[in-house]
């Protein structure tokens, strides 16, 4: 299986797959996936931009809203995760995962899903110390600092994930694992990006929760982008133990690396995107006491047996099949005849594939607004937080227009390698 492997989208779908196109024509081959690390900026329309973390001058509509319309249909099936520019609205009708567009699928705040016999996970986000043991209380539409918090890396979502027992042979995080540079040639990724450095000393460059992840979950690759450059490393996980081939890749900019192109072992295609039979069933366990206010998650309060819910999960999905419900359109798309957007604010409103999963997993609908989280968003507790973190400078959070003068490699410099 020919996998391609894209940093930061930043919503330019329309150059990443014309890459991959020139690459299949070069090489004579055919791609089968493409994963992307993080930014993707899934922005429907104008009113989408309204939650989109970026200055305003880099507010641009891109190119996404043509496959969200159908104007354009994906030449590869695609699976991302969220970074820290994206379009929050959206990404959260699809918590649990979805099709953002057809052939277009989000990974979820947390997620694993199966392409064939290869497993994907992912970890949507940013790690943010302030907000990593908070719930997630926000909604649309966002305020100066919610509009950073919602993307911020939660432990609800990392403690799902390291429930996971069966082996993931990929996994895509958008900032790196702490420590991940003492794996690699620190020293070369300094020479060009020098302010990494202290960061690097220090043990802060990245995300604990990734590296907490990488230690237990192990994956034969994991791939990140944020940084904007190109890093790779290799993990030995204990004396004798497995390996991680971690590589990070850039933005889609003309002299950036931010594609490469790996082949893995695997059952010959034809190749589709299917749920999970692990990942539903923690999912279904852990549901219970999914966090919606400022207040964490009681990891002690689950009721549910893991067995048990495997049972039902996988005694559904025999009844239903694998495949992920289909894609539907839950806002109009960008109009570029029109000047201005289509009507007002609305809310999320409730996602059909998120309902269909939900129902399926014989589980409530919770990612409404409530009168409860609404009053977590504004008490004084919430208040006081608000205040001290709205304009905190966050070292973690790369500016999107952040271009790396050094790397001086043709515009079409892509790397292909064989694994």
């Amino acid at each position: 299986m020919k996998i391609a492997i894209e940093g930061c989208m930043h919503g330019d779908l329309d150059k990443v797959y014309q890459t991959l196109k020139l690459i299949e024509s070069q090489n004579g081959t055919k791609i089968d996936l493409l994963l992307c690390c993080g930014d993707f900026q899934a922005v429907r329309n104008e009113r989408d931009m309204e939650s989109l973390n970026v200055p305003l001058k880099f507010r641009e509509m891109k190119s996404f809203w043509k496959y969200y319309s159908g104007r354009e249909i994906a030449p590869v099936p695609t699976i991302f995760i969220g970074g820290n520019h994206e379009a929050s609205n959206y990404l959260w009708e699809l918590y649990y995962g979805g099709y953002v567009a057809p052939n277009i699928y989000f990974l979820g705040f947390a997620g694993v899903i199966k392409f064939g016999n290869i497993r994907i996970g992912g970890l949507s986000g940013i790690y943010n110390a302030r907000n990593y043991r908070t719930g997630h209380h926000e909604r649309a539409p966002y305020n100066e600092s919610s509009i950073r918090s919602v993307y911020h890396v939660r432990e609800y979502d990392v403690h799902k994930l390291m429930q996971v027992e069966e082996p993931i042979d990929i996994f895509l995080s958008h900032d790196w694992p702490v420590g991940i540079t003492d794996c690699g040639n620190w020293k070369q990724l300094v020479r060009y990006k020098p302010y990494f450095e202290k960061e690097i000393q220090e043990k802060t460059l990245g995300s604990k929760a990734a590296a907490q992840l990488l230690e237990k979950l192990r994956p034969a690759y994991w791939f990140s982008a944020h940084l904007h450059c190109k890093f790779s490393a290799v993990v030995q996980h204990g004396e004798g133990g497995p390996l991680t081939k971690f590589l990070a890749l850039d933005k889609c900019l003309p002299r950036h690396k931010f594609l490469q192109v790996i082949e893995i072992e695997s059952e010959p295609g034809p190749y589709e995107i299917q749920y999970d039979e692990e990942w539903l069933a923690i999912t279904r366990k852990f549901n219970s006491i999914f966090p919606l206010t400022f207040k964490n998650a009681n990891f002690g309060a689950t009721q549910l047996e893991m067995e048990d819910c495997r049972q039902l999960v996988s005694s559904r999905l025999r009844e239903r099949g694998t495949k992920p419900f289909e894609f539907t359109q839950t806002a109009p798309p960008f109009d570029p005849t029109q000047s201005g957007p289509n009507g007002s604010f609305s809310g999320c409103p409730r996602n059909p594939q998120t309902e269909s999963l939900l129902q399926l997993l014989e589980l409530p609908y919770l990612l409404d607004s409530t009168s409860e989280s609404r009053e977590g968003r504004y008490s004084p507790s919430a208040a006081q937080l608000i205040e001290r973190g709205s304009f905190v400078h966050n070292s973690e959070e790369i500016p999107i227009d952040d271009v790396d003068e050094s790397e001086l490699e043709e515009a079409d410099d892509v790397d292909t390698k064989k694994e």
